[in-house]
């Protein structure tokens, strides 16, 4: 389990949780494709976590991990993040003492104005204050721009890519890969969670749509199946 490392607060102060802190800062997205590839990710990972009923999925939303970090008020939410091993509630905000865990996995969207960043400052903050166990980037523009990082020992360490070029994640047992597809009426590359075996996992749209699938298939075949007794003579509302 991933845990808070920081410096113990005074013995007589209690720390705020999600209902004392501040839950929004009031800024926006950077483009509406940005926004989508935030969503797809959340989506897709939504309902994998329930089956497991042991994690929480969340994105653009405050993270909380230390005492200063409070009163500076320095440090926004990723665009992605991911725990593993806690109940499946709602929350304004991640807490990070209050949960006794900080995530396990964290995605930024790089843009022109965050990339920087995003890959300097931002990954330091992951690293060092929030031991973040797995980092990523990716840029929904430029697909080519996209990383891992693991932890060790301290320090984050490239991932490598399979050779199908996917990026594993050890902390949940799957797979990040870019998928060529629409979503949401946009086709582009998207990032997307996917099985180690490659199967994508769906959005709920998509779960939907297999399930009309599923439900036509079968009425075809019964159809195929009615009309076969038919021929026989046989009136299929007989048996």
């Amino acid at each position: 389990m991933v845990t808070l490392i920081a410096s113990p607060p005074e013995t007589d102060l209690v720390l705020p949780g999600q209902d004392q802190l501040p839950a929004d800062d009031n800024q926006t997205m950077e483009t509406q494709r940005h926004k989508m590839q935030m969503d797809l990710l959340i989506e897709g990972l939504d309902s994998w976590l329930e089956q497991r009923q042991d994690g929480y999925v969340g994105g653009n939303m405050f993270i909380y991990y230390s005492q200063a970090q409070i009163k500076s008020q320095d440090f926004k939410g990723p665009d992605f993040f991911a725990v593993t091993g806690v109940p499946t509630k709602e929350r304004k905000s991640w807490v990070v003492w209050q949960e006794e865990k900080a995530p396990d996995v964290v995605i930024e969207l790089l843009s022109d104005s965050t990339a920087q960043y995003d890959k300097t400052d931002k990954k330091i903050v992951y690293q060092d204050k929030m031991r973040v166990t797995e980092y990523y980037w990716y840029d929904p523009w430029n697909p080519d721009d996209f990383a891992g990082f693991s932890l060790n020992h301290g320090q984050y360490e490239p991932k490598s890519f399979n050779e199908q070029g996917w990026l594993i994640s050890k902390s949940l047992g799957l797979a990040l890969l870019r998928w060529r597809g629409k979503y949401r009426n946009v086709e582009t590359d998207w990032l997307r969670w996917a099985t180690l075996e490659g199967e994508i996992l769906p959005t709920g749209q998509e779960l939907a749509q297999q399930e009309r699938q599923r439900a036509e298939q079968e009425r075809q075949r019964a159809e195929l199946l009615a009309n076969k007794l038919r021929e026989l003579g046989i009136n299929p509302h007989d048996l």
